[in-house]
This record gives structure tokens, C-alpha cells and sequence, in this order.
């Protein structure tokens, strides 16, 4: 449970009464009654409002909207409003203002404007933290706290150089460790005193954002610039913890964010959360994948849905309307992947600035009577009669995919061999192969627990950071199946090459070695041809991007080459160790390979399938108590057929019994309360 103040999945989302005349917070309280509105986080940017210098502090009107709101039903997610520090601030104190990557010092504007290394921003962030949670310590309202407001962006300031320097020193001891790590003999790069040391930007060591000719300086500034505003985070944290330590604290983190290593982030909050933003054009799985990735962030706890929009976004090229029944179905998709909270930015719409456009729960036009309002108060009720049914219940699943930050930032940094490698696309193919049959998956770090899985996937794998290889190796030897695929197991923690043929410290678990890596253009492809016998699969699929040339050392040969000089050498390969086995994928496959590939893998594992059911049905289950929940939603845009089976089961929505062949209306949404076993 989110917090032992919320006894059902909380609905609401972020609210600042302090731009309105007060006469407008009363009809908001009236309109959210209406729609079923629980919480609101509140005094997200009111720092200068809290703060108009130095010593003085004014929270009177925080205040009357903390009390507004509870008196009126509504719980509050307090924010501590650091995420946009006050012009006077800025004026006074430049310390507070970044340095971007072209090298050029900002002054105030924006937001996520602040220096992470700071002094002043220290000071006074932690200070105002300390401050909000002695005041509202006891106020029946509060049931989270909001750190700051989506973390990001990366200062190159001097306070940022010398800050770098001292954690250079931490991590690495002596210069002689850092040469070694970084290389430094290319290039006549030897440092001889930390001050010679400088952050890698545009002015240095970059030729463009991903592309460095030191990969080793710029991953640790990577690393470093995510650790400094963790830092900030917990200056905050233990503030609000040492004064209200039964209260959950959270920030709220974002969209395939890659500038912060979120595993490494969600070991310090109490509860994870985060903002969804899709555009009408989003694949659906890449949504679900990334509500799984902030589910796996820790250990499948649920999370918040911070923040969606009702309806319509203000800042993507094209910020089309969610269609009707859409923001239901996608609110209850969030929750069909393990979210406790279902919330939106922004409860009222802003009258001025840049998210003045930017959909909300009341539009400008002030009143309950629009379609967004009606199908905001629909989702409203259904979430209370559904009570605490789902709150706290968990997903069970025995696949898992491994996304780590640190290997996404070394890959993307890397001189070769393709600029278009990306990380997250290959991610989504593998994890699109399973979603499509509905067969759950966590997403999680090297960090977790193999053993509970069956199969363990690391699409490009291409940082082994200690201690990983021979942890799937005791994986892969108690049973487990691994797979992992082209440029993987290529460099260390320090994107240092392991020398003695690729894939490196996986070589023995995958019983090959690699001698090349060819990247094909755009316009090219390869084939995968499979050997005899291998059931399940077509004869051949297409292959793109790169195809590693490797040689089997032991490991059994599934596929071959179709074209190019290494024609008949293997593609796809199986090692078998100890009692389980390691698969290694040479190439970047199409759907139709990944998805025979995913149902061979479950079958060997005996995994089922929540439902198998036409394509644009979604299908997944949340377990409590031993209860189990099966929600089904039709994304399709017409009424789509499924069979239950023949065991009756309660569709809690609807209120019917329901079992065999049954009809889910377009954008529909089931959940189905299983008997009790």
C-alpha cells in the first residue's frame, strides 16, 4: 500500500489553486466530488511564493489549501516546490545557475534551472524541506511527499568541475587508476593533477551530445551528474524522513529518461512514480513496457501514475485529443501493470504560459458539462466501487528483460559500429515478442534476483560490469535460460574492451566467440535461415543493423546467415550449461522471428499465456492474497471476441458473471475476479 491513508486506488492529480482567485478552489471542490477526486499534488513551482528571500517564509496560503482540502475529501501529495528555484535566488546567488553543454551560463527562466552542486541551492532546498515537513507533520491531509518535480538536465559549471573531481577521486583513489580506466595514453591524454580534469562537453570532448572521443570521461560525467542530483534528492529525503518517517516520500521520474540511472535512484524512495506522456501515435507496448520498467524498479512493488493528461498535451509536435474512451482504457492500462495511483497534471487548466494548452480534468471553460470532465467522473466511480480490491496486489511473472542505464549510456556513447543502435528500440523488440501474447514481464537490473525467473533476457548486453557474468553464469547452470544478442559482452565498467574475442566474460556461457561485426546501411537486410528439425519456426526470417561473425564453441547452431560472404556461418545459437541454456542471437531479428522465438522459450518453460486473444487485446493479472484479477482491455477500435473458458468469473466493472465467448466492447476494459483457489 501507497500510504495507510489511501484505501483505494488514489484519483487525482496535480492542482495549484494558488494561480486562482480563492472563490475558484470552492467550485473545484464542488466539481471534484463530482468526478471522484481523492488526492492532488500541490506546490509543485511555489518556491518564490514560499520563499520571497532569504529569511523569510510565508506558508498561509498552503495553509487554507491544505485545509480546503481536507475538508473537502481530497488527500494531499505535497510537493517541497524545489524543482524551479525563485528569480531572486538566481540574482543574488549566480552560484544556482547552470552551465549548459555548449559551454554558455544561463540566467534565471525555465525550470530544472538550479546547479545540482550548488551551495546555495543546497542550502536552501533542504532547509525549505525541513521547514514544509515541520509545519504539515500533523496535518491530517498529508499522504506523500513530493520531491522536487521530474529530475533532470546536467551542469558543466566550475562548481560542477570541481565537485567532478572530488568524486573521480572517490571512485578511483589515484590518477595512475583513472589513466588506466580511461585510456588516457590515446591521444596524449594523461592527467597529472585532478584540476586538469575538465567535464566533457562541446568545448572538450564532444563533437555532438552522444559522440565523445573519450567514452570513459564522458560515462563517469554520465554517472556523476546522476549521482549529484540523487544527492540533492536525499538532502531533501532525509529532511522529510527525519521529521515525518511514516510518511512515503516520492519523485516523480519519466519517460524513457535517459539521463539518470533510475535503478540506482529507486533503492531511495519509498514509492515509485512516474509521468506517462504517449502520443496518439505510441505503440501501446512500448506504454506497457515502460509501466513494467517502473514496477521492476522495485522488486514489482506498485507504483504511482503521477501524471497523464486527460486528454490533449501541449508540447509534442502534434498534441491530438485522446479519443473518447482512451484516457479510461489507458488510466486502467497503468494499472493493469502494477500502478496504485492514477493521476493527471493538471487537475484545472493553466490560464497563462507555456502548459496554458496542456489538457486537464476542467477545462478553461470552468464547468463539469465537457466530454473530458464526464469521462473523468465515469473513471472516478468505477475506481471507488472497486475499493481496495486491487490496491497493493503484485504481478507475477517468470520472464524478465534487464535494462540498465549504465550500459544504455555507455552503448550510445560508443564510436561505432552504427549510428542507428539504440538501446531502447532493441529492448521493445524483445519485450513487444511476449506482450503480443500476453505473457508478463518484469523489467529489471542486473542487481535483481534471476532465480526467480525462468527466462532472462539482455538485449545488447554490451557493458558486463562485475560480478554479472559469473551471476548468470550460476543462473544459467541452475536451470535458467539466458539469452542475450549481437554486441554484447564487448567492454567493462569502464568501456574498456575485454580482450580475447567478444562476447568477452560471456564467452564461456554462450560457447562462442566473436571475430566481426558488420553494420548494414538502412537499405540493407540479411537473412536468418533456420537449420533442420526446428519446430515452431518458418524456414527463414529478415535480420537488420548489425550481424555478428562468430564461431560456435560448443554451442549448438538454430540459424544461419542467408547472404554476404559469411553466408552459412550461425546466427542464432543455444549452449547448453549445466542444467539450463544460453541462447545467443547474432543479429537484429524482425516481429515474426521474436515472436516464434518468445513462444518457443515460454513452452520450454511452461509459461501460459493470461489469455490468448486477437491482437489488440491486453491481457494481465495482479495477485493478492491469493486472489487473482485478470484485467483485459481491447484496444482495438471495434468490439473484439475472447474466450474465458468455461469457469465463471465476476466482471467487476460491469457487475455480471461471465464466462466462454464474450464480446469486449472497443476500448472496453474488463476486470475479472478469479475464484478463489
Amino acid at each position: 500500500m501507497i500510504s495507510n491513508k489511501l484505501n483505494k486506488i488514489a484519483y487525482g492529480g496535480d492542482y495549484s489553486p494558488e494561480q486562482w482567485p480563492q472563490e475558484i478552489m470552492t467550485e473545484d471542490m464542488r466539481m471534484f466530488k463530482l468526478a471522484g477526486i481523492d488526492i492532488a499534488t500541490v506546490a509543485v513551482f511555489s518556491w518564490s511564493l514560499m520563499q520571497p528571500d532569504e529569511e523569510t517564509y510565508q506558508f498561509e496560503w498552503l495553509d487554507e489549501i491544505m485545509d480546503k482540502l481536507y475538508e473537502n475529501g481530497v488527500y494531499a501529495c505535497l510537493a517541497t516546490s524545489t524543482g524551479a528555484h525563485p528569480a531572486w535566488m538566481a540574482h543574488r546567488h549566480p552560484d544556482v545557475l547552470r552551465v549548459d553543454f555548449e559551454g554558455r551560463k544561463h540566467t534565471f527562466g525555465q525550470r530544472h534551472n538550479s546547479c545540482p552542486n550548488s551551495p546555495t541551492y543546497r542550502l536552501y532546498a533542504a532547509r525549505l524541506a525541513r521547514k514544509l515537513a515541520e509545519r504539515y507533520k500533523d496535518h491530517p491531509a498529508l499522504a506523500v511527499w513530493h520531491v522536487n518535480n521530474e529530475y533532470g538536465g546536467i551542469c558543466y559549471c566550475d562548481n560542477c568541475a570541481k565537485a567532478f573531481r572530488v568524486w573521480l577521486q572517490q571512485r578511483y583513489g589515484s590518477l595512475d587508476q583513472l589513466n588506466k580506466a580511461w585510456n588516457t595514453r590515446f591521444w596524449g591524454h594523461t592527467f597529472y593533477d585532478w584540476d586538469e580534469i575538465v567535464p566533457p562537453n562541446l568545448l572538450s570532448e564532444h563533437s555532438a551530445e552522444t559522440r565523445t572521443t573519450f567514452q570513459g570521461i564522458s560515462l563517469d560525467y554520465q554517472r556523476f551528474n546522476s549521482d549529484g542530483l540523487l544527492d540533492c534528492y536525499l538532502l531533501e529525503y532525509n529532511e522529510l524522513k527525519t521529521v515525518t518517517p511514516d510518511v512515503p516520500v516520492t519523485t516523480n521520474m519519466m519517460w524513457m529518461f535517459k539521463q539518470l540511472d533510475y535503478a540506482k535512484w529507486a533503492k531511495h524512495v519509498d514509492v515509485v512514480s512516474w509521468d506517462s506522456y504517449p502520443s496518439n501515435t505510441t505503440p501501446l507496448s512500448h506504454v506497457a513496457m515502460w509501466h513494467d520498467v517502473m514496477r521492476g524498479l522495485k522488486d514489482g512493488q506498485p507504483f504511482m501514475l503521477m501524471e497523464q493528461t486527460p486528454s490533449q498535451q501541449n508540447w509534442q509536435a502534434y498534441n491530438g485529443l485522446k479519443r473518447p474512451g482512451v484516457m479510461r482504457l489507458w488510466s486502467y492500462q497503468a494499472v493493469a501493470h502494477g500502478a496504485d495511483t492514477v493521476m493527471f497534471f493538471q487537475l484545472r487548466r493553466s490560464v497563462g504560459a507555456c502548459e496554458k494548452y496542456h489538457g486537464a480534468v476542467i477545462e478553461h471553460v470552468g464547468h463539469e458539462h465537457t466530454r473530458v470532465f464526464r469521462e473523468c467522473a465515469t473513471l472516478g466511480g468505477e475506481l471507488q466501487v472497486l475499493g481496495d480490491k486491487l490496491l497493493g496486489s503484485r504481478i507475477e511473472a517468470r520472464v524478465a528483460i534487464i535494462i540498465d542505464w549504465e550500459n544504455w549510456w555507455a552503448m550510445e556513447f560508443s564510436s561505432g559500429p552504427t549510428i542507428d543502435l539504440s538501446y531502447m528500440t532493441e529492448l521493445a523488440k524483445y519485450y513487444v515478442a511476449f506482450y503480443d501474447q500476453n505473457i508478463a514481464v518484469d523489467m529489471i537490473s542486473v542487481e535483481a534476483d534471476f532465480s526467480r525467473y525462468d527466462v532472462v533476457i539482455a538485449p545488447v548486453l554490451y557493458m558486463v560490469k562485475p560480478g554479472v557474468a559469473d551471476k548468470l553464469e550460476r543462473y544459467v547452470e541452475a536451470g535458467g535460460r539466458f539469452v542475450t544478442t549481437f554486441f554484447s559482452g564487448i567492454v567493462n565498467e569502464s568501456d574498456l574492451v575485454t580482450l580475447g574475442g567478444y562476447p568477452g566474460e560471456l564467452r564461456k556461457l554462450l560457447g562462442i566467440w566473436v571475430e566481426e561485426i558488420d553494420a548494414l546501411f538502412p537499405h540493407m537486410s540479411n537473412r536468418i535461415v533456420m537449420t533442420e528439425g526446428r519446430e515452431g519456426f518458418k524456414k527463414e526470417y529478415s535480420s537488420t543493423l548489425l550481424c555478428d561473425i562468430l564461431h560456435t564453441e560448443g554451442a549448438e547452431v538454430w540459424a544461419e546467415y542467408g547472404e554476404e560472404f559469411y553466408k552459412g556461418t550461425p546466427v542464432l545459437t543455444r549452449n547448453s550449461f549445466g542444467q539450463g541454456e544460453a541462447w545467443y542471437v547474432a543479429s537484429s531479428p524482425d516481429k515474426s522471428f521474436l515472436a516464434d522465438f518468445a513462444t518457443l522459450l515460454v513452452k520450454q518453460a511452461g509459461i501460459e499465456s493470461v489469455l490468448a486473444a486477437p491482437e489488440g487485446i491486453e491481457a494481465t493479472r495482479r495477485v493478492k492474497d491469493g486472489q487473482a484479477y485478470t484485467m483485459i482491455l481491447n484496444h482495438n477500435d471495434s468490439e473484439t471476441e475472447v474466450n474465458l473458458g468455461s469457469n465463471q468469473r465476476s466482471e467487476l466493472l460491469g457487475g455480471q458473471a461471465v464466462s466462454g465467448a464474450v464480446k469486449i466492447p472497443a476500448k472496453g476494459v474488463w476486470i475479472l475476479e478469479e475464484a478463489s483457489q
